[in-house]
């Protein structure tokens, strides 16, 4: 489970969006690069044009124990080793060109582990030409003969477009021209010029493309910005920085910030008008060199930063007439194309980085983390209907691509492979991260609104000035007459010269016409010269007025400049208020950024309190609840001791009785023997023993007693109630067993003989004996 970003500002509400509205998954392409050497182990293995193989290396198989095993994951399309730039550039960002120029926005980036081809496969190189060029010269092919005049279109500092005039445009231009020249310090050696690819060099003739749809009633203009986000710091690599030999300037980082329509931008970011795909090629070539890149264990110039290129393209109606932009600023269209080169992300076990480097990949590794997570998040809500904050603002990245994964734009992503089996575990978390983004959904851009303006405007006036122009060069003068005609109508006129021969001196018919002739003919130049004069006059009062109206506009644009010098005071003054303010501003948000990280640091400690108190709290429930248990069984525990202590000592009380009450019965016995011995002793005559009663025996039979005398006597024993309401009798007596010989003779004696007294003893001995041999006997009486 995620858990939230640190120091989340509430977002204003925004535009709320149809329910309704179409989505597109991510489009997710994966291109394999080829192996280094022939003899390298191989572990990606394409299968199909979208399903690729992940074979385990044999090191590693041996290592875990068979652990891994052979994946395969599918992808929108898969390019093989083999396939060219063009095509790359055919299947994936041709589409997004042309939704560039039909005001839809596109997002696409390179993912994958470091030095898997990413830069080549944006960039290229010489011959070989990437996306990113390619791109490029297919929007410069298709809106060429469309393109705006310099400074028409101008940035206004908050995300957004404004359209100057014609003479606030020329006078911007004036401006720029009469500006000097930068100085170069140094002038470039050959081995730097070889390091700066000309466009030339990176595409053919043959390989040029462009797009047939594109709206000829509109005027175009394309702004192109360059970025890198290292170490979560963005910086901008078109910025012109003072060079200073002796203490140089550190590069100012910059802040994003959030436009009136909730899109993210980079606040200060230099955007630098382009007119040619040469212009716009050599403006990123100077941001790379800016670039930040180093030698590691895995990649000889690896890129240590996200670099984001930017092209923005501007495009406005043309007016009725079609011949200058409507000057409506909401009919300004603004759509952008962003082609991100990410870093590869990298274990420092095997790049063994240390100081700067490790930091660099910590930070690289964490941001891409941070994507990780924002497209879990978005997967998760999507599928599971919930509604998790996405943590945008955990990385710069991805606070900074936002939008469009809210539904600003297509999103396109290629996923880099490096098939060698030391990638391997890089490669499978790089395929498990491309297979969750696939499952992603952004919501389709819908299309702009077009003026209700008739289109053809702009074929129409360039066949009405194309006529004009044709017509003005058959009649030789820029301007008419009242009679157009007239001047071709009098050459026409004129009568041709007759045969002057004199062959006879009397020849009175030849010189007068001839004479005729050439009096028409000077009628007919006279008329030409005054129609000559009329026309020089007339030129000659549209000149003045040309004039007068020339002077005007001079005064105009005098007027106009020294507007113009009073608005740069002004703005000046107004800069130095934004930078006192952007100052202030930093400040207020550099504290903010402490708070924000303090309080950070205090919702992770109140989380990990609040967790542990959980934790405690649900080990006193348990043990509360053990305890409890152990109650419950405790209880029953002495319940149970409880009763068999009672049935213990019930039995031994009952045993206790027995024994006493047989003990009480062996002496009464005694004692009779004992009585009846001394009255035979003191009577002086032997008397007979008395018979000893008989104890009851062990028969079932309890009805019948043991009869001790004829009268009838109480039970030997205790009587107590049942249950059922009877009598229960519990026997007392002690029955005594007795042994006799029976061949020897009667074991009685007089009480004068000698036996008696062994007889006596006899007795005494066998008592104690006779206890060991107690019966309870029952009897159940009914009522």
């Amino acid at each position: 489970m995620h858990r939230p970003g640190k120091g989340k500002t509430p977002r204003r509400p925004g535009p709320r969006k149809a329910s309704n509205t179409e989505k597109d998954p991510v489009g997710v392409y994966c291109r394999i690069r080829p192996l280094g050497t022939e003899d390298e182990e191989c572990c990606v293995e394409m299968i199909s044009s979208s399903t690729i193989q992940l074979h385990a290396p044999d090191g590693l198989k041996a290592n875990r124990n068979g652990e891994y095993k052979e994946m395969q994951y599918s992808f929108k399309k898969v390019f093989g080793i083999n396939t060219t730039q063009m095509e790359l550039f055919e299947d994936i960002a041709k589409p997004l060109v042309e939704d560039l120029i039909h005001c839809k926005n596109g997002l696409l980036f390179t993912y994958g582990v470091t030095g898997s081809g990413k830069t080549f496969t944006m960039t290229g190189s010489p011959g070989e030409g990437g996306l990113l060029p390619r791109s490029l010269d297919m929007l410069f092919n298709s809106i060429g003969p469309f393109q705006a005049k310099r400074f028409v279109f101008k940035p206004d500092d908050k995300n957004g477009m404004e359209i100057q005039s014609q003479v606030d445009a020329l006078l911007e231009r004036q401006k720029r021209d009469n500006q000097p020249l930068p100085t170069v310090p140094k002038t470039p050696s050959s081995r730097q010029k070889a390091a700066d690819p000309e466009f030339e060099d990176m595409i053919s003739p043959e390989e040029a493309c462009k797009s047939e749809n594109v709206d000829d009633d509109c005027c175009y203009s394309v702004f192109v910005s360059y970025i890198e986000v290292y170490n979560n710091y963005i910086y901008d690599l078109l910025e012109d920085t003072p060079f200073d030999p002796i203490r140089q300037k550190a590069p100012q980082s910059k802040i994003l910030r959030e436009d009136q329509n909730h899109n993210m931008y980079v606040a200060g970011c230099t955007e630098v008008e382009v007119k040619s795909t040469e212009e716009a090629f050599e403006v990123f070539w100077k941001g790379q060199k800016k670039r930040r890149i180093a030698n590691t264990q895995l990649n000889r110039e690896s890129s240590r930063s996200h670099s984001v290129f930017t092209v923005k393209l501007v495009q406005a109606p043309l007016d009725a007439d079609g011949d200058h932009i409507l000057q409506d600023k909401n009919q300004v269209n603004v759509s952008q194309l962003c082609l991100v080169d990410l870093a590869g992300s990298e274990r420092t076990s095997r790049t063994r980085a240390e100081g700067s480097r490790l930091r660099e990949a910590g930070n690289i590794n964490q941001s891409l983390m941070t994507l990780r997570t924002c497209i879990e998040v978005l997967r998760e809500n999507q599928m599971c209907g919930t509604n998790k904050m996405v943590p945008y603002r955990d990385s710069k990245v991805t606070h900074l691509f936002k939008n469009y994964f809210d539904g600003e734009g297509k999103v396109r992503m290629i996923v880099c492979v490096n098939p060698k089996a030391d990638d391997y575990e890089e490669t499978m978390l790089v395929m498990r991260f491309a297979e969750m983004t696939q499952e992603v959904e952004v919501a389709r851009p819908v299309d702009r609104p077009i003026c209700g303006l008739a289109p053809g405007r702009r074929h129409r006036n360039q066949v009405f000035r194309d006529e004009l122009s044709r017509r003005l060069e058959e009649r030789g003068s820029p301007s008419n007459v009242d009679d157009p005609d007239l001047l071709n109508q009098l050459m026409e006129s004129l009568p041709a010269l007759p045969p002057c021969e004199l062959v006879d001196p009397s020849d009175d018919h030849t010189l007068p016409r001839l004479i005729e002739v050439l009096e028409r003919r000077h009628r007919i130049r006279q008329m030409m010269s005054e129609h000559f004069n009329k026309t020089a006059s007339t030129m000659k009062s549209m000149l003045q007025q040309f004039d007068s109206q020339l002077g005007a506009k001079e005064t105009f644009i005098h007027d106009q400049r020294s507007k113009l010098s009073e608005k740069d005071k002004v703005i000046l003054n107004q800069r130095a208020e934004m930078d006192r303010l952007e100052k202030k501003t930093k400040t207020l948000e550099y504290k903010v950024d402490i708070l924000q990280k303090t309080t950070g640091m205090y919702e992770q400690d109140k989380r990990s309190l609040e967790q542990e108190l959980e934790t405690r709290g649900n080990r006193l429930q348990m043990e509360l609840s053990e305890k409890r248990r152990l109650e419950h069984r405790m209880q029953g525990m002495v319940t149970d001791t409880k009763l068999k202590w009672e049935k213990e000592c019930e039995r031994r009380v009952n045993a206790k009785q027995l024994e006493m009450q047989n003990k009480l019965w062996v002496k009464d016995e005694k004692l009779k023997q004992l009585k009846a011995i001394v009255t035979e002793s003191s009577s002086g005559r032997p008397t007979e023993r008395p018979e000893k009663p008989e104890r009851p025996s062990r028969d079932r039979d309890c009805n019948v007693g043991p009869k001790r005398s004829a009268s009838p006597s109480p039970l030997p024993g205790n009587v107590f109630k049942t249950r059922s309401g009877g009598q229960a009798v519990q026997f007392t007596d002690i029955e005594t067993l007795k042994q006799e010989c029976p061949t020897g003779p009667s074991r009685k004696r007089r009480s004068g003989s000698a036996e008696g007294p062994a007889q006596m003893e006899d007795i005494e001995n066998r008592a104690p004996m006779a206890s060991t041999s107690t019966t309870v006997y029952q009897k159940r009486r009914k009522p």
